[in-house]
């Protein structure tokens, strides 16, 4: 309990490094938490589609379909 007494007494003598201290860590719990929430939310989260584990992304490159008779410039999936 003294410890606590004695840490308080020092932040009230200085107020203006109290000030940046409790800024910083308010900053960096902020920062951290919303790394966190983007995270969760893009990489954690399972998709909301049934089997969402089967789903598949095919591309093709331009160089895949630049032989296939295209300018090279739209895909040919495009009308």
């Amino acid at each position: 309990m003294n410890d606590l007494r004695y840490a308080l007494r020092t932040l009230a003598r200085s107020p203006g490094f109290t000030a940046v201290a409790v800024l910083t860590l308010a900053l960096g719990i902020g920062a951290t938490t919303s790394v966190y929430s983007v995270v969760q939310a893009v990489l954690l989260r399972s998709l909301p589609f049934p089997r969402a584990d089967r789903l598949v992304d095919i591309k093709l490159t331009r160089q895949e379909y630049r032989g296939q008779g295209s300018t090279g410039g739209t895909s040919p999936f495009v009308a």
